[in-house]
């Protein structure tokens, strides 16, 4: 149609909300299908949070609120920043969003210019590509590989800065492979970065709280406080807290592009959800202890899931340190037939086949910039995951 921009001919819908709808339509038919597409925690949000809510529409925090978040959220990030990370910012850094994607769409928004690169290790979280090329940037897709264990190494980020790079990106806990990066891994990139000036990180931290087996998080500015003027950390109580529908995220990086930031958002959405913004300081500067819990149930699924997934002919498996995701490759699946006589010639076919032979939605690694694998969520009901998986086996084992 004549009046849609341009800008539509260059993106997609997501792939994971896309996957998730169409399991969701199968199972209202009345099909039996268990979804593993989902990135959200299957935990209820703690109820001192809710209660935080509660009060706060009670006392009439129902009104606007300062576009970059109140005074009261900004100053408990950066008091979670200052003691959980030993990193140091103040109020007038930091800017919160409608959830984290809106905080990196609005970094995007606000930096890129037509033909400016950012580099996207890969396997990638589906959205960054597509919020690049909205901002009118070009996504420079760096694919990493098993020996390295799915992450960006110094080598590959080295040779994929241009004069014209604007951001890398750097996830960890990884969406969708659950990999870490170590202090050692984050000092290395930092020695390339610090040859290159004109290049700008963005650490989003989303999964932080989410890692396992005594593995230590680290963000990149606490490993280099040099490079805190080129760095935006972005992070958000959605993962951590099981708030994903109460859209809170944050970012936290130099004065210039937080108030560039900010007069984006004004021009957009405004202030995020004021009652939200009152449930994220109670999250923030509550009790933390039920994560323990949580970190022990979603380990337990993971460790679960990730015996029956390995033992998968055709399957081969990282075993992730974080995040709630594990990320088969099936590249030995490549050519194989299945009862109907199909091919599975794509990560998608495969994808399809499992959701229409056996009633399991999993996202294809095609959208994550990484294929051909699939993308398995354990952040759901223990006994469903692990239906899931053996169907997943049970599909598998009969391809020829």
């Amino acid at each position: 149609m004549e009046f849609i921009s341009h800008r539509m001919v260059r993106i997609k819908p997501s792939p994971t909300l896309e996957i998730s709808a169409r399991a969701a339509k199968l199972k209202a038919l009345g099909n039996d299908v268990i979804g593993l597409a989902a990135g959200e925690p299957d935990f209820n949000t703690p109820q001192h949070i809710i209660d935080a809510a509660t009060k706060a529409m009670t006392e009439g925090k129902t009104k606007y609120t300062a576009v970059e978040g109140t005074v009261a959220l900004r100053r408990a990030v950066a008091k979670k920043f200052a003691e959980e990370n030993n990193i140091h910012y103040e109020p007038a850094q930091i800017i919160v969003g409608d959830g984290a994607k809106h905080v990196i769409f609005n970094a995007f928004f606000a930096t890129l210019n037509p033909g400016d690169e950012v580099i996207i290790p890969a396997p990638f979280w589906v959205s960054y590509p597509d919020m690049v090329e909205l901002a009118e940037g070009t996504p420079v897709i760096v694919r990493s590989r098993a020996e390295d264990s799915l992450k960006l190494t110094p080598e590959s980020l080295e040779e994929n800065i241009t004069p014209r790079t604007k951001w890398v990106i750097l996830n960890s806990p990884n969406n969708p492979s659950g990999m870490v990066y170590e202090k050692q891994e984050l000092e290395a990139l930092a020695g390339v970065l610090r040859r290159f000036p004109h290049v700008h990180i963005l650490s989003d931290d989303i999964y932080e709280h989410l890692v396992y087996d005594g593995v230590k998080f680290h963000t990149l500015v606490q490993v280099a406080p040099d490079l805190k003027e080129r760095i935006l950390t972005v992070n958000g109580v959605s993962k951590t807290y099981a708030m994903t529908g109460w859209r809170i995220g944050y970012g936290a990086g130099p004065h210039a592009l937080i108030e560039a930031m900010t007069i984006i958002q004004s021009q957009s959405t405004s202030n995020a959800n004021s009652i939200a913004q009152e449930a994220a300081v109670a999250a923030l500067e509550g009790p933390q202890d039920f994560l323990v819990e949580w970190k022990k149930v979603y380990a337990e699924r993971r460790d679960k899931a990730f015996e029956i997934l390995k033992a998968i002919p055709g399957l081969t498996c990282i075993k992730p340190q974080g995040a709630f995701y594990i990320y088969p490759s099936c590249a030995a699946l490549m050519g194989k037939q299945t009862p109907s006589g199909d091919t599975i010639t794509s990560d998608t076919d495969l994808a399809t086949y499992l959701l229409e032979a056996v009633g399991v939605a999993v996202v294809p690694g095609v959208a994550f910039g990484l294929s051909p694998a699939f993308r398995v969520s354990y952040a759901m009901d223990t006994d469903l995951l692990l239906e899931a998986c053996h169907r997943i086996s049970q599909a598998i084992q009969v391809l020829r």
